[in-house]
């Protein structure tokens, strides 16, 4: 009792010092307070009337009064609450020891209170809680898992490894449990609290505070989080402090002599974890945020990110919730209801309740909903409430309003992936601005940075932005969205393309789009075109897919002819055929016939490497008519070179006569690389009928022309002499053909034309192959071979496989 006593007198001793520093009563306080002490000191000399320990109580008191008083002057709420904390643990320790000057100052101050029109502190009887409120022993308030723990293993090796378990421990412990809305991070904490090992270290008690139930009472969630941690460690309300540094310091010293653990969930900012900060050692915080709170570490504090689980992982928790036997029936479908819930275990537990609650629900059914997007977060609850809106809700209202509008501009932008500038042109800001939406998204791990710097949304946070933006978005505003995206995809598309060739045909006219802009291609550390292009294919992709709107049907066929260069370059070809049919389609609805026919006359280039030739052959047919229709001779010039590419394969009379007539075109329309490039194809043509001499002469010819270009054509020079080498090994003048493939294949992998590259390799090695032949660059050019078909895609690349095997077995 006497020590409840010492405590009470402290902490109302100290309290009045701070009050009275606000008001006009403080010069009175303070003119009083040093009478008391100077006073004191001149007794402390003399043996009737004091001893050595109060003298020292006089100077120390007068010291910590003096430093809080200093303190109070300052603009930092941790050095007042320091301050105070040792002024209360110095009247403590004194009035403990009997001291004199301590029950004086005590009673002053307690004097001075009532005069500044204080009320007076309640009896100390009232400082008890009431036995029926409190269970005996330390409190435990972490709330115990309802369902089975699995997974986390590696997550709860580094959370015990962090750990000092050590039996004299010198610090408090800071972790923090960080990752995206229900991914679990509240089931770890609440598991590690309840650990058997955590129980016996944690002897005085685990304190559990949901700062998540706490934002709902505005202003109210720190200074109500140490009160309740307060009165858990016995503090009545009576004498709960009013404000957070008072509560601050009282906790600390409560918990001095303590081993204690605070589970602090659903964390938002820093100083909600500063001041539940315990002072005993060997006690810890462990807190669970979507945030980061980078800031802790300068107190010591260790992250612990918390990622979406496995895909391996998530079977197991959806096992373990709705059946082992339920999903071994049907495991595709349950992989398919896995990655649906991106990993989130909330997701996951609903998915299975819903499951269970279903009996005839099946898993391929429930995967098939899932599967719609506009359908999947309502799909993920049952009896019409949703966990995982809830968890996704409860991050979204930590955000301010502009933040929040950001938030849900971000989710409408098609491509997996973004950039700062890609959110800049859907949000409309500058980069800067946008730069600093996504920091924050980011540290509240609503968007995760990868490691090629770029941001992306966990799936279902994507759909809960869309969710937020169907309801609080006005109308068209996705679609608004979805053009400025576009529209920057588009420019820099075009620039790259430009970057790349800019003398190549093209019938989309962006001068005014381009006029002006920066080139990033040509800063002198600016990105290789063909690198960002490959970097942003699936991005682009995503654009192309959502342009399929009346109003962006324009940008959208622009968009796809741009974007070809890569596919020339690099044959992917499922996105190349994609992409064009899409564009193709796009020029069709906004009735632009020469795009139609430029589109559609490319589509047949991928058409064919997958040998869908009729396909191809109708596509040829559609441009040609088109392109008559556009009346534009370099147009019409260019359909006939692909016409004349698809009767290589099956007319080479017709092909030549094709080709003849796109060289007479592009000459009449000033196209000197167009005549060229169709020479090039005319002398394969050529050779492929048997007049390899002429085609021998064409091919220089042709060669030559391209190298003497204004901006020399390298790539369709370097194919023009791999044709060259196989009209010289068809006139039976290989010694002369194979160093003039390998100079072909040198100068493709320079320029990434692979897809050539490979095909000079293929002849390099059928002429090792043959008996007699030099084989010792054969494996190493057909492995080449095999590796640029595998990048592409290509169905060749199996067949080569089995072309290396036979030729391994043959040496």
């Amino acid at each position: 009792m006497a020590i409840e006593v010492a405590a009470l007198a402290a902490s109302g001793a100290t309290s009045t010092v701070v009050g009275l520093a606000v008001t006009e009563a403080w010069t009175q306080a303070r003119t009083r307070l040093t009478r008391l002490f100077s006073r004191r000191q001149r007794q402390g000399g003399d043996p009737q009337t004091d001893t050595d320990t109060d003298t020292d109580d006089v100077e120390q008191l007068r010291s910590a009064v003096a430093q809080l008083a200093d303190s109070l002057q300052s603009d930092s709420p941790h050095a007042v609450g320091d301050c105070a904390d040792q002024l209360r643990r110095r009247i403590r320790h004194a009035l403990r020891q009997g001291s004199e000057t301590a029950q004086e100052l005590v009673d002053l101050l307690s004097d001075m209170r009532g005069s500044a029109g204080e009320p007076p502190s309640d009896p100390p009887i009232s400082y008890h809680v009431p036995e029926a409120l409190r269970r005996p022993g330390p409190p435990s308030q972490v709330p115990a898992l309802r369902h089975h723990f699995i997974n986390r293993s590696d997550e709860l090796a580094v959370l015990n490894g962090q750990f000092d378990w050590g039996a004299d421990p010198s610090h408090v412990d800071v972790r923090v449990l960080a990752g995206p809305p229900g991914v679990g991070k509240s089931a770890l904490a609440h598991y590690w609290a309840h650990a058997r090992r955590t129980r016996e270290h944690f002897s005085d008690g685990r304190l559990y505070v949901d700062f998540a139930a706490l934002r709902n009472h505005a202003g109210a969630d720190v200074t109500e989080a140490v009160g309740h941690c307060l009165r858990s460690l016995g503090v009545a309300d009576a004498h709960l402090p009013p404000s957070l540094g008072e509560r601050t310091a009282l906790f600390r010293d409560r918990t001095a002599d303590l081993r204690v653990l605070l589970v602090l969930d659903d964390v938002s900012s820093p100083a909600q974890v500063r001041a539940l900060i315990p002072n005993g050692p060997g006690s810890a915080v462990l807190a669970t945020s979507t945030a980061k709170l980078g800031e802790l570490t300068l107190d010591g504090a260790r992250p612990l990110p918390l990622e979406p689980l496995t895909g391996a992982a998530g079977l197991l928790l959806l096992a373990d919730r709705c059946g082992q036997e339920r999903v071994a029936a049907d495991p595709e479908a349950a992989e398919r209801v896995v990655g649906l819930c991106s990993g989130l275990p909330v997701a996951l537990h609903v998915a299975a309740a819903r499951l269970v609650n279903e009996p005839r629900l099946t898993l391929d059914a429930l995967a098939a909903e899932l599967t719609d997007d506009g359908r999947r977060l309502s799909a993920l609850s049952v009896g019409g409430e949703s966990p995982v809106s809830a968890v996704l809700d409860s991050a979204y209202r930590q955000l301010s309003a502009d933040l929040a509008h950001g938030y849900r501009l971000l989710g409408w932008i098609p491509g997996p992936t973004f950039d700062a500038a890609t959110a800049a042109a859907a949000t409309g800001q500058d980069l800067e601005s946008a730069q600093v939406l996504l920091d924050v998204l980011e540290d509240m791990s609503l968007v995760e940075l990868t490691e090629e710097r770029r941001y992306r949304f966990h799936g279902l946070v994507r759909l809960h932005a869309r969710e937020r933006a169907g309801v609080e978005e006005p109308f068209g505003t996705g679609l608004a969205v979805t053009e400025r995206v576009l529209t920057h995809y588009l420019l820099l598309t075009a620039l790259a393309d430009r970057s790349e060739r800019a003398d190549r045909l093209r019938v989309a006219d962006l001068r005014t789009l381009l006029a002006e802009q920066p080139d990033p291609f040509a800063a002198p550390n600016g990105p290789r075109p063909l690198d960002w292009l490959a970097a942003e294919r699936a991005n682009i992709m995503a654009v192309l897919r959502a342009a399929d709107e009346p109003a962006l049907h324009t940008p959208g066929w622009q968009l796809a002819e741009c974007f070809t260069v890569l596919f020339l370059h690099h044959r992917h070809l499922g996105d190349w055929r994609e992409s064009l049919e899409l564009g193709a389609r796009y020029a069709a609805a906004a009735v632009a016939p020469a795009a139609e026919a430029r589109l559609r006359s490319l589509l047949s280039r991928p058409l064919m490497d997958t040998g869908e030739h009729e396909r191809a052959q109708r596509e040829l047919a559609t441009a040609r008519s088109c392109a008559e229709i556009a009346d534009d001779p370099v147009l019409y010039a260019s359909v006939l070179e692909f016409s004349g590419r698809y009767w290589d394969r099956f007319d080479p009379d017709r092909a030549v006569a094709a080709y003849r007539r796109s060289m007479e075109l592009n000459a009449q329309g000033g196209e000197p690389r167009g005549a060229a490039i169709a020479a090039f194809f005319l002398g394969r043509a050529q050779d492929a009928r048997g007049d390899h001499d002429e085609a021998v002469d064409t091919l220089s010819r042709a060669r030559t022309d391209l190298l003497a270009l204004p901006t020399p054509d390298r790539r369709m020079a370097a194919r023009a002499t791999a044709a060259l080498g196989r009209a010289l090994d068809n006139l039976g003048r290989t010694g002369e053909a194979v160093p003039i493939l390998r100079e072909a294949a040198h100068t493709l992998e320079l320029v990434e034309g692979h897809a050539y590259e490979a095909e000079a390799l293929l002849d390099l090695v059928s002429i090792a192959e043959r008996p007699g032949a030099d084989r010792s660059t054969l494996r190493d050019d057909l492995t080449r071979a095999i590796s640029l078909h595998t990048k592409m895609g290509s169905p060749l690349a199996e067949g080569l496989r089995e072309r290396l095997r036979r030729s391994a077995d043959r040496d």
